[in-house]
């Protein structure tokens, strides 16, 4: 079993959902083994982005994108919503700084509804 520890934005995301849906969500990545990541197989997937391994997970409509740290550390870097930009961006491996990813949600919706508005 791994512990799970979780960068500021991933803790962010967390937040904002009730106590519940927080403990529904983070069951997949606290049950994670080793022969998961080692093999993983949907919902779970592996993919290199600057060099590094990543992993993402879904979980409801909630991916969750991290790394693993030593031999018994899950690190979750992002916490994104299903069908949103910033998940977009990370699953299609497109070039986007971390700054980018945080600014990109609230920026990137007002920017579509300032065109509707026109």
């Amino acid at each position: 079993m791994f512990q799970v520890t979780f960068a500021s934005q991933a803790m962010t995301e967390l937040n904002k959902l009730d106590k519940l849906t927080q403990l529904t969500a983070l069951d997949p990545v606290s049950s994670l083994r080793q022969t998961d990541l080692e093999h993983p197989r949907e919902p779970l997937g592996k993919f290199v982005r600057a060099g590094q391994d990543l992993f993402r997970l879904r979980s409801g409509d909630l991916r969750f994108y991290f790394e693993v740290k030593g031999n018994d550390t899950l690190h979750v870097l992002y916490i994104l919503h299903e069908h949103s930009l910033e998940d977009f961006l990370l699953r299609n491996r497109l070039p986007v700084s971390d700054e980018q990813l945080v600014e990109q949600h609230s920026k990137f919706w007002k920017y579509l509804e300032g065109l509707t508005k026109r």
